[in-house]
């Protein structure tokens, strides 16, 4: 039997991976993470009040030590504000202030559970870290390389936001709902009486209060200037890091197709491909963001056909083999978390980056977003994926 780490977030999935490996006998050690969230936030009522990250509110940390107790596992809570806010918030900040729509989840899953936390667990003596992700990973016998395979559950695989993980974490990663559905995982923890069965999931972004992103813009960018905090940066595959003050939002031109100016945005953080609702435009047809230029400050609007692609590029790529194909190869692509896969040709290019050639045209490819590739002898293993960048 190993000794395991659970992250645990006092939700039913984290609840449920720490009940099965206890029932398996394995040495099983609870850690919630103690992650950054806004400081205060000025309700309708004008009160400020202590905002929550929802991965670690109060009521999460009571729920989790719930369960800890009644599986009888010990439960730390361990502090990471600071890595967290200058690793995930910085960049998700950085990034839609550049004209980005950035994942969060994966510069988190890189940075702070596969890193920060796996330390931890390795420092306690830990064999794996477990989480309550929906995924799978298996040895190769032949290779003897890790795979990161979907979760039998379409509908909640979550092997999408684990593409960045290396063959060093995956040797180290366990993921015990893999192999279940979520109505299957449910189930287990209402016959094992945990208090967490029935609690509903949450599909906001952990840190954001009221799940209003362009709030959270405009707060952040007020309370960085006014203490002057430097962050930002570049230099670690692409998902930031520590350098330059973060810069604010400003103001800039609205743009047709053919160079008219049409109006002015309020900032390019504001704004993500695809949008037609509050563009403050004046149409007869309705208008769509078809690119944000970071370089001129300007979005570009037109018609929603001229929303499909047939290519794309991608930077920061990551083979989770270890392994940069020498050739081309063909692959099912997914270019945001709940997207369809799409078919298409992967050409490797030089600087960690990628020409993505697709059989049919898909709509609004968003800079900012992961494309994840997935392929194998059943089509269920995560290849390799990076950051849409044009």
């Amino acid at each position: 039997m190993a000794r395991i780490v659970v992250a645990m977030s006092g939700g039913v999935d984290s609840s449920v991976a720490a009940a099965l490996l206890k029932e398996q006998g394995h040495e099983v050690i609870g850690i919630m993470l103690r992650l950054w969230a806004e400081p205060g936030s000025e309700e309708d009522d004008g009160v400020e009040r202590v905002v929550q990250n929802k991965c670690c509110s109060l009521e999460a940390v009571d729920d989790a030590r719930r369960v800890a107790r009644l599986i009888d596992i010990p439960f730390y809570l361990i502090n990471v504000e600071e890595e967290f806010k200058e690793r995930v918030v910085d960049y998700f900040y950085r990034e839609y202030v550049a004209g980005h729509t950035p994942n969060p989840c994966l510069v988190c899953n890189r940075f702070i559970r596969f890193t920060v936390l796996l330390k931890r667990a390795l420092a306690l003596g830990a064999d794996y870290l477990a989480t309550g992700h929906y995924a799978r990973v298996e040895r190769d016998p032949l290779t003897g390389k890790y795979r990161l395979l979907r979760a039998i559950d379409r509908q909640k695989d979550q092997s999408y936001v684990l593409h960045v993980l290396n063959q060093e974490q995956l040797a180290r990663a366990c993921f015990p709902l893999g192999t279940y559905t979520k109505e299957q995982v449910r189930a287990m923890a209402a016959e094992r009486g945990l208090p967490v069965a029935s609690k509903p999931e949450s599909q906001e972004i952990c840190f954001v209060a009221r799940d209003d992103y362009r709030g959270f813009i405009q707060r952040y960018a007020a309370s960085r200037a006014a203490v002057g905090v430097a962050g930002g940066g570049g230099g670690d595959g692409g998902f930031g890091g520590f350098g330059p003050a973060l810069p604010v939002p400003r103001p800039g031109p609205i743009y047709d197709r053919e160079g008219n100016l049409l109006g002015e945005h309020r900032g390019l953080a504001f704004y993500t491909i695809g949008q037609r609702r509050g563009l403050g435009l004046t149409s007869s047809r309705p208008l769509h963001v078809l690119k944000i230029d970071a370089e001129r400050n300007a979005l570009i609007v037109g018609p929603a056909e001229a929303l499909e692609r047939t290519s794309f590029t991608v930077h920061s790529m990551h083979y989770l083999s270890g392994d940069v194909p020498a050739e081309p190869f063909e692959a099912a692509v997914r270019i945001r978390y709940k997207a369809s896969e799409q078919r298409a040709r992967v050409t490797p290019l030089e600087g960690q980056r990628a020409l993505v050639v697709l059989e049919q045209p898909v709509r609004a490819v968003t800079p900012g977003q992961g494309a994840v590739f997935y392929g194998g002898a059943d089509g269920d293993e995560v290849l390799c994926g990076g950051i849409i960048e044009a």
